[in-house]
């Protein structure tokens, strides 16, 4: 876990969470105490480290009122190998019980790219000194200094007379003046390879095309033996006794740099200290969001047909939630303190319609509240990076500035809310479909239009939508 979230408190991860997400107080407030008590975790000895499981959360809310988003945010925070998995993809025909444990493994997979970025950009500083100097041997190849070539010739009984090492006059003067022109050149070598570097550090030779060698590395064929999370590299099963091959590629400088820096990087990293250090963080700081937890939950007493499947899908999750050794590639992973976060919207089907088993096992029960007109306002402009920056930050880059006015902003925020009342409640989501179609226009012309600026207003917004449409089919114009 980053030493950042060591010194945050849970007022403080509510703080950082409310700069991407609005409203859900509730919701915040129970991840950051899931949070906070890592940390706490990690001070008690190991004895009882051990006892202490995490308490996982159920998330309960329709779609897109940002459970998945405070999830991954959460994850993103704690810089944490973070998962999402769909619950009903377990139900569907072709998947077996032990494929649940692929959730497993994808969080171990995430957690190696995690850890392995880390440690590669701890050696970024010494890679980068590595690079500067392959960079300049590219531009300014050095002379090698070879051996002297010993040419004197020797008779058999020369080591025994004693003048095996004899040179002449004629053969000492040459090697001197050789030597004279060896130092000669090495200098002017030096020089022109110091006047490099200064221009390299100051970035005035970065569309300069050189030649470098790179590591040749062919794509391996993959055998996938997934329900016991193995994985054969069929082209490279002799490849680690063979030496690397090498191969020469011409390019720019400043991409070369980019190039052999993650190369030398990747040569100072220890990738068996990589793999232990991602298990270990997979399995204390891992989180795993299971969306979509109340499709295979069952409000029937007697179950049959699907409801069967859904069951066991619960089943076999019970287990990895409880705390079990599932196997991966890169070794055994305990599922015993990883947080497990579940969602849904729960319409039709209750937590309560869980197994009871798997209902003990997210003690922390949180509803997420709908999404009203004054949210969706925020949403649209609070957070750093809010949907309509997003937009003005698109068109920007074809030289031509957006502006919403406020009486346009509160026209979209209450056709959004209407919307999800008259029709479909999708959340915040709907805020994307009513902007896709309102800037669409204006994205298709904007590489030909003149204005610098465009202002849009509550009366472009009406036009745009209610001079087409009456209120009772609005949706089905938007989607």
């Amino acid at each position: 876990m980053a030493n950042k979230l060591y010194q945050m408190t849970p007022k403080e991860i509510v703080q950082e969470l409310d700069k991407y997400i609005i409203g859900q107080d509730e919701a915040k407030k129970s991840v950051a105490i899931a949070l906070r008590n890592r940390y706490r975790r990690s001070l008690l000895s190991e004895e009882m480290r051990e006892e202490i499981t995490p308490k996982n959360i159920l998330m309960m809310g329709p779609t897109g009122c940002g459970k998945t988003e405070i999830a991954r945010r959460l994850a993103k925070l704690m810089d944490a190998p973070f998962v999402k998995v769909e619950a009903t993809k377990f139900t569907e025909v072709g998947y077996v019980g032990r494929d649940v444990d692929s959730m497993v493994r994808d969080l171990v997979e995430a957690s190696v790219r995690i850890t392995k970025q880390a440690m590669l950009e701890e050696k970024y500083s010494i890679a980068d000194e590595i690079v500067e100097e392959k960079i300049i041997e590219a531009i300014i190849p050095g002379n090698k200094k070879a051996a002297p070539a010993d040419n004197t010739k020797r008779g058999p009984f020369d080591f025994i007379l004693g003048n095996a090492g004899y040179v002449s006059q004629k053969e000492q003067y040459e090697q001197q003046q050789q030597q004279q022109t060896d130092q000669s050149n090495g200098m002017d070598v030096d020089l022109a390879r110091e006047q490099v570097r200064q221009q390299l550090r100051e970035g005035l030779l970065e569309e300069q095309y050189i030649e470098i060698q790179v590591t040749d590395t062919p794509k391996s064929n993959n055998l996938d033996m997934g329900n016991e999370g193995m994985s054969i590299a069929i082209g490279n099963i002799f490849g680690d006794m063979a030496p690397k091959r090498k191969k020469n590629k011409k390019v720019k400088v400043k991409d070369a740099r980019k190039i052999l820096r993650e190369e030398e990087a990747q040569n100072l990293i220890d990738m068996d200290q990589v793999t232990d250090d991602a298990l270990e963080n997979a399995e204390q700081n891992g989180i795993i969001f299971i969306d979509e937890i109340d499709k295979i939950a069952s409000g029937s007493s007697y179950r049959s047909g699907a409801d069967v499947s859904r069951e066991g899908v619960q089943r076999d999750i019970l287990p990895i939630v409880e705390g079990s050794v599932i196997n991966t590639k890169h070794g055994p992973v305990k599922t015993d303190h990883i947080l497990f976060i579940g969602a849904g919207a729960f319409h039709t089907a209750k937590p309560t319609d869980l197994i009871p088993e798997l209902q003990g096992r997210f003690p922390i029960r949180v509803e997420l509240e709908n999404l009203d007109k004054d949210t969706f306002v925020k949403i649209l402009t609070v957070p750093e990076n809010a949907m309509l920056k997003q937009h003005k930050a698109l068109l920007e880059t074809e030289g031509v500035g957006i502006e919403f006015t406020d009486e346009a902003i509160d026209e979209i925020a209450t056709m959004a809310y209407l919307m999800n009342e008259q029709t479909e409640n999708i959340g915040a989501r709907r805020l994307h479909t009513i902007l896709e179609k309102l800037l669409e226009d204006i994205s298709f012309n904007i590489p030909d239009m003149d204005e610098e600026k465009i202002v849009i207003d509550q009366d472009y917004v009406k036009e745009k939508f209610a001079e087409k449409i009456h209120p009772e089919d609005i949706d089905k114009y938007i989607l």
